[in-house]
C-alpha cells in the first residue's frame, strides 16, 4: 500500500497561500510555484483583470457612434417639441 504521508508531504511543506478567506482566516491551499496565491486566489495562469476595460465594450452601448446617434436623436426629439409647441 501507499504511504499517505509520504505522498502528501511536499505538498504539506509547500507556502502557502497569502490570500484571507471570507471569514476572515488564512487560506490554507498551497500557493501555485512561483506565486504568492493559489490557484483560487489570482495564482492561476490568466488570472486577474483583463488589460484596459474590455468589459465596458461588450454590448457597444458606450461606443462614440452610439453616443452620437443617441444625441442626433436626442437633438430631433427637441426640434419636434418646439414644432409641436409652436403649432399649439
Amino acid at each position: 500500500m501507499s504511504d499517505p504521508i509520504r505522498l502528501t508531504g511536499a505538498m504539506l511543506a509547500s507556502p502557502r497561500c497569502g490570500a484571507k478567506t471570507r471569514s476572515g482566516g488564512a487560506c490554507r491551499a498551497p500557493a501555485v510555484s512561483g506565486r504568492k496565491r493559489c490557484r483560487m486566489h489570482g495564482g492561476a495562469k490568466g488570472a486577474g483583470a483583463p488589460k484596459a476595460n474590455r468589459n465596458a465594450r461588450k454590448h457597444g452601448l458606450f461606443t462614440g457612434d452610439a453616443i452620437a446617434e443617441r444625441r442626433e436623436i436626442r437633438a430631433l426629439l427637441g426640434e419636434v417639441r418646439r414644432m409641436l409647441e409652436g403649432m399649439k
